[in-house]
């Protein structure tokens, strides 16, 4: 990402922020911005290692873009089962998944044209 942040930035890098605060692991960043026909600007991906915690990965995340950016996400999804939360922020997309659920559904495979950026585990 570049020095000077577009609102999309600001809107992953407060994300990932929230998604560390509940331990989530295995974040990645898919960049969509140069692949025609993507459903958005941004991926945001990680695991949980537990419902309740794909849950609590979800309010932080929506709980700090609401507190820094003023933003709340146009729909969530999943968020009952806690397997696969998909929070929606129109150009910035974030799925929070149980390692199997991720595994099955291979978002970065699918998306393997995408730019990918891993963030470090803490």
């Amino acid at each position: 990402m570049v020095e000077t942040k577009n609102s999309s930035e600001n809107t992953v890098m407060e994300v990932i922020a929230g998604m560390r605060e509940k331990k989530a692991f295995d974040i990645n960043v898919l960049n969509l911005e140069h692949l025609n026909g993507s459903a958005a600007s941004y991926f945001v991906i990680c695991s949980g290692n537990s419902d309740r915690q794909t849950q609590a990965i979800a309010d932080s995340v929506i709980d700090y873009l609401k507190k820094n950016l003023k933003d709340r996400p146009l729909r969530t999804e999943g968020y009952r089962g806690g397997q696969w939360i998909l929070i929606d922020y129109f150009d910035v997309v974030v799925h929070i998944f149980l390692p199997k659920v991720r595994e099955h559904f291979a978002l970065e495979e699918l998306w393997g044209d995408a730019h990918i950026t891993k963030i470090e585990n803490q």
